[in-house]
C-alpha cells in the first residue's frame, strides 16, 4: 500500500530554519521515499511502512536534536488517491 504524507515541522527555537532543512535533506537521502517540498509543507509518497517507519526515525533524532518541536502531518492513501484519478 502507498501512502502520501505531508508534513510540516515547527521547530521551537530561534534559529528553526536550519533543523527544517536538515530534516528535508535527510529524507531526500532515502531512494524509498518520492519527496516534494513546498514553501509550507513537504510531501513524502512511498511503500506505506518504510514511509512511517523513517518518519518515526526522523521525527525522533529531530526531538533529540532540538528539543521542542511540532509536527503537524496528513496521511493519505495513495492507491484510494490513484484509483480515484484513474476513474
Amino acid at each position: 500500500m502507498q501512502v502520501m504524507v505531508e508534513l510540516s515541522l515547527y521547530p521551537l527555537v530561534n534559529e528553526y530554519i536550519p533543523p527544517i532543512q536538515q530534516f528535508i535533506d535527510r529524507l531526500n537521502s532515502y531512494e524509498a521515499l518520492n519527496v516534494t517540498t513546498c514553501s509550507t509543507s513537504t510531501q513524502v509518497t512511498g511503500d506505506y511502512t518504510e514511509v512511517t517507519t523513517i518518519l518515526g526515525e526522523e521525527m525522533q533524532r529531530i526531538h533529540e536534536e532540538v528539543g521542542q518541536a511540532i509536527f503537524v502531518a496528513k496521511f493519505l492513501n495513495f492507491d484510494a488517491m490513484q484509483a480515484r484519478k484513474s476513474s
